[in-house]
């Protein structure tokens, strides 16, 4: 069976080292029942979670401490230094596809030889085991893998379970996809890219996901992305690539990592409870009714 290589899977979040907590605060003033997460392997970083009915949550993380708490030269201090995220200033920071578990049906290598016959480029490194440890002490288990050619957030990463997926995303009791927003799944993830890159990212990106886009013009290109639970609800995510638009988002792009990041996540609500856009105190967030 061909491998699945575009199922939305999460939305990574950053705060400040130590704020999960004053960002789970954040989120619920905006309308979300966030739930609490963990301490990764290693505890570098720690976590809480928003958990939507189509399958999708929100990794609201930050790091433990800065890097500046561990002694210079120590094992703990390179390895924040280290980190992915190191550099990444809050917002939204990254996003992740679905992977499947398995180092032997490999996703990066699936991925790798489409990008081969495609010509895009596009090349992932091998799944890397993951985990973290959750507040009732169930241990969790997860292969990733990671973009090889191109900064984290641009293009996905994959995160496949190895433990069941329920034990990672908690949508059970079904209160836990519940929002006081109404908040039912992700409308669209947009991305900003420099003109630059432009035409370079949507080939990649268009490896990555598997399909076609669903529209292709000079300043956007969009894909429709699975999500679990998708047929359930009968609408799916998107994924839009899009050059800057308005001096605000040019100003994104001047001051972002590699001059390039996700912008703005909208969030499928019921129709009449919210609309327009506002911001977590880092990152642009829309409603969309349906």
């Amino acid at each position: 069976m061909p491998i699945n290589t575009g199922t939305l899977d999460h939305l990574v979040h950053l705060t400040p080292p130590g704020t999960v907590e004053e960002a789970s605060r954040q989120f619920e003033d905006r309308g979300f029942k966030v739930l609490p997460g963990g301490t990764h392997v290693g505890g570098l970083t720690a976590n809480a979670l928003v958990v939507l009915a189509d399958g999708v949550y929100l990794e609201l993380i930050s790091f433990t401490y800065p890097a500046s708490h561990y002694p210079i030269g120590s094992p703990e201090r390179e390895q924040r230094e280290k980190h992915p995220w190191a550099k990444k200033e809050p917002g939204w920071i990254d996003f992740a596809f679905l992977g499947n578990g398995s180092h032997t049906d490999s996703v990066a290598q699936t991925i790798n030889e489409r990008g081969r016959a495609e010509g895009s480029g596009v090349k992932y490194s091998p799944e890397e085991d993951g985990g973290r440890v959750r507040p009732d002490g169930q241990a969790l288990k997860w292969l990733i893998s990671a973009p090889a050619v191109a900064g984290r957030g641009v293009l996905p990463f994959f995160c496949g379970d190895v433990t069941p997926r329920g034990l990672r995303v908690p949508s059970e009791p079904p209160t836990n996809t519940e929002h006081p927003s109404t908040a039912s799944g992700i409308a669209f993830v947009r991305i900003l890219i420099s003109s630059d890159s432009f035409e370079a990212i949507a080939g990649q990106l268009t490896s990555v996901v598997g399909k076609k886009p669903i529209s292709s013009s000079s300043r956007d290109v969009i894909w429709d992305l699975d999500t679990v639970n998708a047929n359930h609800l009968g609408s799916y995510a998107r994924l839009i690539l899009s050059v800057p638009g308005d001096e605000d988002e040019i100003a994104f792009i001047e001051t972002s990592e590699g001059g390039t990041g996700i912008y703005e996540v909208g969030f499928y609500v019921k129709d009449g409870s919210k609309s327009g856009s506002e911001t977590t105190p880092f990152g642009k967030i829309s409603w969309v009714s349906r």
